[in-house]
């Protein structure tokens, strides 16, 4: 044991040697030690009395501790103590006087009784002019100074001459102060003091336009030629320096931004921003607010406002796309879904720019594209299994609903747009899938506009991605179940827009402006299809049901202002079919031949078909129409227009109802007549189109069939009227004839077309 316990002091150094109290304890037990020194159980008591009365031999002092313990390993171990005499004198040969507590207190760091609260990692330090770093709370407040115009004019020539760290600094604080006055903070503890609007306007002014230059000169950064390569104001030796001052000024600005109501403002500090992008980027915490600024604007602004915001967050997702992409398009996918949930005419340019701007950004990283598209694809996939199968109405309308469908829409831009792709080909399968499951949800006609914007996203993602797609067949199904033959139960005011509805009423079904936009609707998607497949080499089997199917319809339907649409569709469509077969036929390879084929394809394309050029022609005409709907005609269908009424002549009428008693044999005809009137005034006011308005007020007086019945002025209807016998005309009122015996010149204004019966 003793030899065990040698070895281990052999290990030791001589200091540690010593401080753990040398050959004293060695060998000995833990019990053995206090028993040595006199502190067993036994005479304890007597040993603390004795300590007690002894106040001078109370407390050894350490030097001469160590003393007694060389002398005794003179004793216990003369050879260490003469390899010490040799090697180590000044361990023998020291000072025996006592150290104080104190003393040894001062030489050694001893832990504070309570800890200090730890300051944020956030928190700027102010460097002084002898370089010490004084904490913000420490600093002494300083009289405030108010800032005027001269001082921005001095300011502005200051910068533009030669920029210096202290001129930036006292920018940067009146730069601060102003800021501080928009949320009615009042500039806190800034050195300067901004109290006069139009200073506060002078000076974001003076900084929106010059600090950026003057910047840029302060640190001495000189653009690079490749414009793709970002020059980080870090690199420069000067950014330590003026890191605290920038810090502040860049916090500024997304405070400002976070205040500002008026758009033009906004613009402005948005382009400011965007040129302090590389700045942003060497500061994180600042970059995070920028970002959360940008996002709102993006998703909230106005168009100039949501252009800026995209080129600044783009800016950033792009030079660190590992940092700030994943969430920067997170939060974005959120702020589409959010902006989706409400659809009208002024709505869907916001929305057709915010799926262009994701679709740039996913263009970014196509790995992190596929995670995020894979989570939400799978995500929508998920409520249309729960509809299908809970069948309940609440399932059905969590896909039934505008946020469902643009996002669809949104995935098919997506894969559209960044196509061809290896990383995304696997998505395209169960985009479709989603997607024709939503038309078969409930595929009643009361869901056709829904079914219009799935096959319009269908045929997107089928053109783009040279995936075939059958869109054809849930197009034609509307021919055979909506009976176009049938006449409307009511007359429309306006008509109906199928691009910002999902749903059709019980009262939509009966008006002919349904049936009217359906057929135009199904003109479309069938032509633009069409257009898709026009220069494939298997157009004409393609076509051939489409073909037999128009032509069932042609035969079927009697309405003129429907047949002559699809009339013409089906021209279009069989001329596209025999130019594609005519040059099959001249062609010298086989079906088998992909690559022949694929080649054939693309000189077709090149070249053009009959259907192509159509389409652009048909295009360029479609967008004008539809933006003459959204910008004028909208607005006019929201006015509320005066109503017309005829003047009333009550009592004139009574009196020659008894002055010409004995005229007729008995009133019925009149009141029959008057009735008749009643009835042609109530459709008259329910909405008649606009080609039966004038012969309603011309024959007004006349009984016939038309007007009675409610029918429309179809072109089929004027090319019959003079196939119709005519019907006796009615007898005309008593105060119609006093009219026509006195030679009165307005017959229409005595017809008395009242809304006491309505």
């Amino acid at each position: 044991m003793a030899a065990k316990q040698k070895r281990k002091l052999e290990d030791l150094s001589v200091d540690e040697f010593l401080l753990s109290g040398g050959f004293d304890s060695a060998g000995e037990s833990e019990e053995e030690i206090p028993k040595k020194n006199g502190l067993n159980k036994k005479n304890k008591k007597k040993d603390l009395k004795a300590a007690d009365s002894k106040p001078v031999l109370k407390k050894m002092g350490k030097a001469s501790e160590h003393k007694e313990q060389l002398s005794r390993l003179q004793n216990k171990d003369p050879e260490f103590f003469k390899f010490l005499q040799q090697n180590d004198q000044t361990l023998l040969n020291f000072d025996d006087t006592d150290s104080s507590d104190d003393e040894d207190e001062k030489k050694y760091h001893r832990l504070p009784s309570a800890l200090e609260e730890a300051s944020s990692g956030d928190e700027e330090e102010d460097e002084d002019e002898e370089g010490q770093k004084v904490s913000k709370k420490s600093k002494k407040a300083v009289e405030t100074i108010k800032v005027t115009d001269k001082m921005i004019k001095e300011w502005k020539a200051a910068m533009k001459k030669e920029p210096s760290a202290r001129l930036f600094r006292e920018v940067t604080q009146a730069f601060k102060a102003a800021v501080a006055t928009t949320k009615g903070e009042g500039g806190g503890q800034c050195r300067y003091k901004v109290a006069d609007s139009s200073v506060f306007n002078a000076l974001v002014l003076f900084c929106i336009r010059d600090i950026y230059v003057a910047l840029q000169r302060m640190l001495n950064l000189k653009p690079e030629k490749d414009q793709k390569k970002l020059v980080l104001p870090s690199s420069s030796q000067k950014w330590q320096k003026n890191l605290i001052d920038i810090k502040m000024y860049l916090g500024g600005l997304v405070q400002l931004l976070s205040c500002l109501t008026e758009s033009t403002v906004i613009s402005a500090v948005l382009r400011h921003a965007n040129q302090l992008v590389p700045y942003y980027l060497c500061l994180p915490k600042q970059c995070r607010h920028l970002i959360k600024q940008l996002l709102k604007q993006w998703s909230t602004g106005e168009e100039t406002s949501r252009v800026l915001a995209f080129l600044a967050l783009n800016k950033i997702c792009r030079h660190k796309q590992e940092t700030y992409l994943n969430p920067v398009v997170k939060q974005m996918y959120i702020s589409y879904v959010q902006n989706c949930k409400f659809t009208s005419p002024n709505a869907l340019p916001m929305i057709n720019f915010m799926q262009r701007t994701l679709t740039e950004m996913y263009s970014l990283d196509t790995q992190a594209t596929y995670q995020h598209a894979f989570i939400y694809i799978r995500q929508m996939a998920i409520h249309l299994r729960n509809a299908m199968t809970m069948k309940k109405k609440e399932t059905y309308q969590s896909v039934y609903n505008w946020q469902y469908i643009h996002c669809l829409y949104l995935w098919c831009r997506v894969l559209s747009t960044l196509h061809p792709s290896d990383v995304l080909q696997p998505l395209i399968y169960p985009l479709c899938q989603v997607i024709l499951g939503t038309i078969k949800l409930v595929p009643t006609s009361r869901y056709y506009p829904l079914r219009m914007h799935c096959c319009r996203a269908l045929t997107l993602l089928s053109s783009s991605t040279n995936t075939f797609v059958p869109v054809l067949p849930f197009l034609l199904e509307i021919f055979q179940q909506v009976e176009f033959n049938k006449k409307p139960g009511r007359m429309s005011k306006k008509p109906i827009n199928f691009a910002v509805i999902l749903k059709l009423s019980k009262v939509n079904l009966l008006e002919k402006a349904y049936k009217d936009g359906l057929i135009d609707q199904l003109y479309d998607l069938i032509l633009e299809y069409f257009h898709t497949q026009a220069s494939s080499i298997g157009f004409p089997e393609l076509a051939l049901p489409t073909i037999i199917q128009l032509k069932a319809f042609l035969k079927e339907c009697k309405v003129a202002n429907y047949c002559k649409p699809v009339r013409q569709l089906l021209e279009k469509v069989q001329e596209n079919s025999s130019h594609i077969t005519g040059r099959r036929q001249k062609a010298a390879f086989g079906v088998a031949d992909a690559t022949a084929v694929a080649a054939w394809e693309k000189q077709i394309q090149q070249e053009g078909t009959p259907l192509s050029r159509y389409y652009s022609q048909w295009k360029k005409l479609r967008e004008k129409e539809i933006q003459l709907e959204i910008s004028g005609k909208e607005r006019m269908e929201d006015l509320d227009l005066p109503e017309i009424k005829r003047r009333k002549i009550q009592d004139k009428k009574v009196e020659d109802k008894k002055e010409f008693k004995d005229l007729f044999q008995s009133d019925s005809n009149s009141d029959d007549d008057d009735d008749t009137l009643k009835v042609k005034g109530e459709r008259g006011r329910r909405g008649s189109d606009d080609d039966d308005d004038d012969d309603d007020e011309l024959l007004s007086d006349m009984s016939d069939d038309e007007g009675m019945d409610g029918r429309d002025s179809d072109d089929e209807d004027d090319e019959g009227d003079d196939e119709k016998p005519s019907k006796a005309p009615q007898p005309m009122s008593s105060s119609a004839l006093i009219k026509l015996a006195e030679g009165g010149e307005d017959l229409v204004e005595d017809l008395e077309l009242s809304d006491d019966d309505d």
